[in-house]
């Protein structure tokens, strides 16, 4: 049994969704569960929509419209007017319109999830009917039932107990009758509201499902040749991993590798369950193999680049030392507003900390750690990480650059610059 997870570049078009469905009928032979993020930058485009709704701005419609315009474009290259998929698909688009109908009196994370998570939906729908359309029987699959997360919107955390009895109560029949189409990055509460499982969490949901089934493995499909030692979009004289390790794999998606969700690793390396991360534009590539006895073979450093940072630091009102008692207020702070510290360090007066810029989050973190020290912040920043001999590279790429925080240990090295 095969777990296969197709990432939004690869259905962002008509194009994408028949090269999906040639990419599955080469695994006829496999009992196969397809884990299917939102179409292109559509879950960009729903999170514009929902910041446009919760200010209440006069361009909600506009920017709805434009993202069902997008689908049915797709949709017409697919399939026949008339084909009972053009319904399916507007009749989840009208989840969205019921969201916005009325002024927000939720919390921004939980509408958040309610229309964000319409992206997966639309997108498996679509995905599930082309398979069906090309012979390739499939049956459309609703993972708020199965995927069961608590109430942290945005950020749902799996309870795995409820979620492995759910997922091997009805799966197992069901591989059996054909190929499962599901969505990632989405989960359910026991109030069946939706959550989101954190941005790029498509791959997280395809090794819960791995994880639950004992599949022989985890394919993640990208636009990408493999895993690289570095970005792509930043670097041209790349290389590629024939094979990395699971822990390897781990630190490189804590430090902010993107390709890889952070979560991902855990489940499988658990199960003992191989991660492929191959070019959906070259199914016979050999891609990337992430396994417990991966050959970590370093040609090259290991490049990170994290945007739109921002760099913190608190200090007592009175300029006294920072000890624990105050870290552990500090800490308390960030856990309970959802922010994840990239890099930390301290001195004997201050502590800084590096995080991603989330504003609304950002704002009300803030206001917390002000009530009890004096804050100092740079926004807009960048966090370079560099793993395995990486001195001459970090100084190749800090030249002309403001270093404001460095930090060294035996494998990494990390800088912040502005």
């Amino acid at each position: 049994m095969l777990v296969f997870k197709f990432g939004g570049a690869s259905v962002k078009d008509a194009a994408g969704v028949a090269n999906l469905a040639n990419v599955v009928k080469q695994y006829t032979d496999h009992q196969l569960l397809i884990v299917v993020s939102a179409m292109g930058k559509t879950t960009n485009a729903l999170e514009k929509l929902t910041k446009a709704y919760m200010d209440q701005a006069d361009d909600i419609h506009d920017i709805f419209n434009e993202i069902k315009e997008y689908h049915y474009n797709i949709l017409s290259g697919l399939f026949e007017t008339g084909h009972p998929v053009f319904d399916e698909v507007a009749n989840t688009f009208v989840e969205i319109d019921w969201a916005i109908e009325d002024e927000p009196h939720d919390s921004y994370d939980f509408v958040y999830d309610q229309i964000v998570s319409i992206g997966e939906l639309v997108s498996t729908r679509i995905v599930s009917a082309y398979l069906n359309k090309e012979g390739l029987k499939s049956k459309w699959l609703d993972v708020r039932g199965y995927v069961h997360t608590d109430n942290t919107y945005r950020e749902g955390v799996v309870e795995w107990d409820k979620t492995r009895a759910s997922i091997s109560k009805d799966l197992p029949a069901l591989l059996d009758k054909g190929i499962v189409v599901t969505q990632g990055f989405l989960g359910g509460t026991s109030e069946n509201f939706t959550t989101t499982l954190g941005r790029e969490g498509s791959d997280y949901t395809a090794s819960i499902f791995a994880a639950c089934l004992g599949a022989e493995s985890v394919t993640a499909w990208k636009d990408v040749p493999g895993i690289l030692n570095a970005d792509p979009r930043y670097f041209t004289d790349t290389v590629k991993f024939d094979e990395l390790s699971y822990t390897e794999a781990i630190e490189m998606t804590y430090y902010g590798a993107s390709v890889i969700h952070p979560k991902t690793i855990k489940p499988l390396q658990n199960a003992r369950i191989p991660l492929l991360v191959k070019p959906f534009t070259d199914p016979s590539a050999s891609g990337t193999v992430i396994k417990e006895d991966g050959h970590n073979k370093f040609v090259k450093p290991v490049i990170i680049l994290k945007q739109n940072q921002v760099l913190l630091s608190v200090s007592g009102k009175d300029y006294s030392f920072i000890t624990e008692d105050h870290l552990s207020d500090v800490f308390r702070l960030f856990a309970q507003n959802n922010v994840k510290i990239n890099v930390m360090q301290t001195s004997a007066l201050s502590f800084s900390v590096c995080f991603d810029l989330n504003e609304e989050r950002f704002e009300k973190l803030l206001n917390g750690l002000k009530q009890d020290f004096k804050v100092k912040y740079n926004e807009g920043l960048t966090l370079i990480t560099v793993r395995h001999d990486g001195v001459n590279t970090i100084k190749e790429l800090t030249e002309g650059k403001t270093i404001l925080l460095e930090q060294i240990s035996r494998n990494t090295i990390q800088v912040v610059v502005r």
